[in-house]
């Protein structure tokens, strides 16, 4: 029977490959529950065989359960009737089953009922669910919403709701996008006030208008709402806990282009019942953020799934249709482009991965830091190192999500050229595959985004001494020249972030941002897959193919970016108003 995770060796290479020590270290804590649960690791070896089961089985279920039945999802599509939104059979038979399977509290504590796996581990389950169906995942995904609960709620809280997620009794959503309020969150205008005469911790009282909410009809609602009467900012918002029920009311789903077996809806609160998370008025400035990178990292997750699913079927193809009397496939117009797609889908795995290994250290080690007392000879030091992490972190996610949602978009179109009219009409899933992965690069934050939050890193020298560690890493050959051209990347990044800081424009920085991120993640997943071939030869090839690509792009991008040409800042109305 086929296995999503065991029919893909580069997903295999990158979990063996995966520096899981430390975090097992801070998530395990000595392995001190292994006698409480049966099901808790007792050293290392334990734990990395018990991430490879899960791993194993969220591919069998994907394969063998979700995958049959994706066609039929995308064709009957999530409905709204008499009030009420409904999933398509499929979806809630694939939710019921991964319920039965343990694996909707992912990442939660044991003492919930949660797997306690890492953040990467779950990367890896999200992409698998996605290459299945990537509808679904937009349920099985949304796990970041109890783990929200997790970090930021009081101890009541986090009792009431989080074994229903971990047993998959309840769905949630995050409830932020308001009409007037996409991706400028600050402008947020539904409203909270507490109970006449009541306190923080009781009953608050929601009322207001959001849209594009991915499972909206979900049972558990996180709700951004303004707590703070007559505040125009993000200083004044909260972040709220809404049951469905009383005062919520979906008024509509959208009829979207793709992902159709995921409802999203229109919600209207009045007078909702809802209880605060955490402290007032850091609802977007810490608590939203913290979901939204953890949404952002599973998006990613959720493209590369997609592009992996659209690659094997256009390879399988090419294999298979013959013309002038031979298979596409030995046609160098056709392998290139899916030499071209598994490399980028290689690279951006392995980008994802590292990704996801920071990102358990950041949280590993802040739950450290919070736990120790400061007096602590060993305090600072694990601050400090939580602090790097976290700077990091703050990095590469949106650099990760950037690329694999732009990837996976230039991967299913390769794909149905691949098909060529075929892939066109229903007949192949590889439209299906398009029509899904246009969202990626839009919502949880929209490509241009992701480019503003990973350049204000970039200029800002966070990222400066990895870079410079990528420069002094010495290859044998024969990846020393691979090495070289990494660098020669590496030179264009530091020409670029120079030029720009010295032109001290704002609006000329804007303008080529995107070109000085490309620049900086081409040099990282360089490096990760140059790191790779020292260990596997297979990965020579695919780091030559990347490298070389991204060295030229890098010289094309630079001239650009190098150039001081402002014509377009000052003339793009004329350009606008055509001829």
């Amino acid at each position: 029977m086929p296995n999503f995770f065991e029919d893909n060796e580069d997903l295999k290479f990158n979990f063996d490959r995966l520096d899981l020590r430390k975090i097992i270290d801070l998530k395990e804590n000595e392995f001190a529950e292994a006698d409480d649960y049966d099901y808790a690791p007792h050293d290392h070896e334990d734990a990395r065989d018990n991430y490879r089961r899960v791993l194993s089985l969220v591919g069998d279920l994907s394969a063998n359960f979700i995958e049959p039945r994706a066609e039929d999802v995308d064709l009957e599509e999530a409905r709204y009737e008499n009030g009420e939104v409904h999933y398509p059979r499929g979806t809630a038979e694939a939710l019921g089953r991964l319920a039965d399977a343990d694996l909707m509290g992912f990442t939660l504590p044991r003492r919930y009922g949660g797997l306690n796996m890492p953040t990467v581990t779950y990367a890896m389950a999200i992409e698998m669910v996605s290459r299945a169906d990537a509808a679904l995942m937009t349920i099985f995904g949304l796990q970041d919403i109890a783990e929200t609960i997790h970090d930021f709620a009081d101890d009541a809280l986090k009792d009431a709701y989080l074994p229903q997620f971990a047993e998959g009794s309840v769905t949630g959503a995050m409830v932020l996008t308001e009409p007037d309020a996409g991706s400028d969150l600050q402008a947020v205008a539904t409203s909270a006030q507490p109970e006449e005469n009541g306190d923080e911790a009781g009953t608050w009282r929601i009322n207001g208008v959001k849209r594009f909410i991915t499972n909206g009809c979900g049972d558990v609602l996180l709700v951004l709402a303004r707590s703070e009467p007559g505040s125009r900012d993000g200083r004044g918002l909260s972040l709220f806990l809404v049951e469905k029920g009383e005062g919520v009311r979906v008024r509509r789903i959208e009829e979207k282009l793709g992902i159709h077996g995921s409802p999203t809806c229109e919600i209207q609160f009045t007078n909702a019942p809802a209880k605060l998370i955490g402290r007032r008025k850091r609802g977007l400035t810490t608590y939203v953020m913290a979901l939204m990178n953890g949404a952002r990292l599973a998006i990613a997750a959720q493209a590369l799934g997609i592009a992996e699913a659209a690659y094997r079927a256009a390879l399988d193809f090419a294999h298979s249709r013959e013309q002038f009397g031979r298979p596409i496939l030995r046609f160098p117009a056709v392998y290139e482009i899916l030499a071209d797609m598994q490399t980028k889908i290689e690279g951006c795995r392995a980008l994802l991965c590292e990704t996801g290994r920071v990102v358990d250290l950041e949280k590993c080690y802040g739950q450290r830091v919070e736990q120790m007392d400061r007096s602590d000879p060993e305090y600072r030091e694990a601050r400090t190192t939580q602090r790097e992490y976290a700077k990091l972190a703050k990095a590469l996610t949106p650099m990760s999500k950037f690329y694999a949602c732009e990837i996976v978009n230039e991967v299913t179109s390769d794909a149905i050229q691949v098909h060529g009219g075929s892939g066109y009409m229903r007949d192949y899933p590889v439209e299906r595959y398009f029509r899904d992965a246009r969202i990626t690069n839009i919502y949880e934050g929209t490509t241009q985004l992701q480019v503003v939050a990973a350049i204000g890193c970039i200029l800002s020298g966070d990222l400066a001494p990895y870079f410079e560690e990528m420069r002094r890493r010495e290859y044998d050959r024969p990846l020393g020249t691979l090495g070289k051209q990494l660098g020669r990347i590496l030179d264009r990044l530091d020409k670029c972030v120079a030029f720009v800081k010295k032109k001290n424009s704002r609006e000329y920085t804007d303008l080529h941002a995107r070109r000085i991120v490309e620049i900086a993640v081409d040099a990282w997943i360089g490096h990760l897959l140059l790191e790779q071939a020292v260990v596997k030869e297979k990965k020579q090839i695919t780091a030559k193919h990347f490298i070389t690509r991204a060295a030229a792009q890098a010289d094309a991008r630079a001239r650009l970016v190098t150039s001081g040409d402002q014509t377009l800042i000052r003339k793009y109305e004329t350009v606008l108003e055509g001829t």
